[in-house]
């Protein structure tokens, strides 16, 4: 390992993986990830990927997109998306990610909120699918070096520019890392949750220490539950049952058997008909039947989610299965332009960890993975459009300049999960803080109207 980089990505999702592949072999590249590669939301997506399937599909494409989103959205941004949308695609084709086909024609699926067939899949695991052959690229380049097990503490900023960052390696060593540029990857927040269907170690750092760094954010408390998760009373992370499945014709009863809500609705009006079902029927969560569908051998179409029912117990084919909304997605953000900017210089983000406004107020189903793949693209482009800088930073040096240089304090990152606890906290915060503005300022329009 360095002590300087062209460009340090923090995260190995689908956006940190795809913006390393769209960056030159001369270019020197570090990338880390907290955990094991295999351990980011990428490749737990299983529904499938939007595309634009042709011209005639980009004003529905849109339309959904912005209904979906209660019409929060940037449009502009999702405008980028949809128009990039097939490109993209072919770019994964070309990577080797198989979507499902039938004789030598992709095949479309719909999900909730959706007016027409345009996802693409590759069986009920299509982030694994694409985020693995990615990985696979992303080895491949002599120029990239990959570290696991290694986290990022802070960032190295002066006079808002941003210069590498401070990170904590698998031997635990703090190491201050130089770089011209750096992009946060860094996934959701959904381990400051105590049920998410993400993996616990996601906790927004890049939004605690944007914080800390007054790096703008934005609708940091739009966070998204989704529906249908697998009831257990286990603890640790909830299984996603996909809205593709609801897509293909499976169906929600609620204690007496009874169908209640249409079950297509958009992610966010679908939690609360289930929410307010559960509390109808005095239960813990509502029922899914897959015994619904007849268009496919549910176990050819869904083989992860019915294996996993399996193992909890359940016969997807013989009876129903208990599910409830949990923490899914995170709209919010570290704010960005199109170009993945931020308002730091020389700090980028992409994925779920940065707002650029696609989603607006509530994501559509199986916008996020291309969301990422696009914006992920623009900002290796925006870095690149910077070429000829030198890092500015002076490599690894004692703390005393360090502290001198960019105002941090070693004994700040000696205990971990004191660090990380004040991150989550002011996080939590934060999300309370716009809440209650939002509440506020509807209270006001309210008593505005009966004046």
């Amino acid at each position: 390992m360095e002590e300087k980089y062209d460009v340090i990505i923090v995260g190995t999702g689908v956006a940190g993986c795809f913006a390393a592949l769209h960056l030159p072999d001369d270019k020197s590249i570090l990338m880390i990830t907290k955990g094991e590669l295999e351990e980011s939301d990428s490749f737990l997506a299983q529904g499938g990927i939007c595309v634009q399937k042709e011209e005639e599909d980009y004003e529905s494409f849109m339309e959904d997109t912005l209904r979906a989103g209660h019409y929060e959205n940037r449009r502009e941004s999702v405008d980028v998306m949809i128009r990039s949308s097939r490109d993209v695609i072919r770019e994964l084709i070309e990577y080797g990610v198989e979507f499902a086909q039938k004789d030598g024609s992709l095949l479309y699926t719909r999900e909730g909120a959706h007016s027409t067939n345009r996802i693409l899949y590759h069986d009920d695991i299509t982030g694994k699918e694409i985020t693995s052959h990615l990985l696979n690229q992303v080895r491949k380049r002599k120029n990239i070096t990959v570290l696991t097990r290694t986290t990022m503490m802070d960032i190295l900023a002066r006079e808002n520019r941003c210069e590498g960052i401070l990170m904590k390696t698998s031997k635990g060593d703090l190491r201050p890392v130089i770089a011209r540029d750096v992009l946060w990857a860094t996934g959701g927040i959904g381990g400051i949750y105590d049920n998410s269907t993400n993996y616990p170690h996601l906790t927004g750092d890049a939004l605690g220490i944007a914080l800390r760094r007054g790096v703008a954010l934005e609708h940091v408390n739009y966070v998204q539950i989704h529906p249908t998760t697998l009831y257990s009373q286990k603890k640790g992370r909830r299984f996603l049952i996909s809205e593709s499945v609801r897509g293909e014709g499976a169906v929600l009863y609620n204690k007496k058997g009874e169908r209640f809500v249409n079950e297509l609705l958009p992610r966010d009006l679908l939690t609360k008909e289930i929410l307010k079902q559960m509390k109808k029927d005095g239960t813990q969560y509502v029922w899914l039947s897959m015994m619904t569908i007849t268009r496919h051998d549910v176990w050819k179409r869904f083989p992860n989610i019915c294996q996993k029912c399996r193992e909890e117990g359940y016969e997807v084919t013989k009876e129903w299965i208990p599910v409830v909304p949990s923490q899914h997605y995170f709209m919010g953000g570290v704010d960005v332009d199109l170009s993945s900017r931020t308002s730091m210089k020389h700090l980028y983000a992409a994925g779920e960890t940065s707002c650029n406004g696609v989603h607006g107020a509530n994501r559509l189903a199986s916008n996020s993975l291309l969301e990422s793949l696009v914006f992920a693209k623009r900002a290796a482009c925006a870095i690149l459009s910077g070429t000829g800088e030198s890092p500015q930073g002076q490599g690894c040096r004692d703390w005393r300049e360090l502290e001198r240089t960019y105002g941090i304090r070693q004994k700040d990152y000696e205990n971990e999960e004191h660090y990380f606890g004040g991150l989550k906290k002011a996080i939590l915060e934060e999300i309370e803080k716009k809440n209650r503005e939002v509440e506020e300022n509807e209270s006001n329009h309210n008593q505005a109207k009966c004046g």
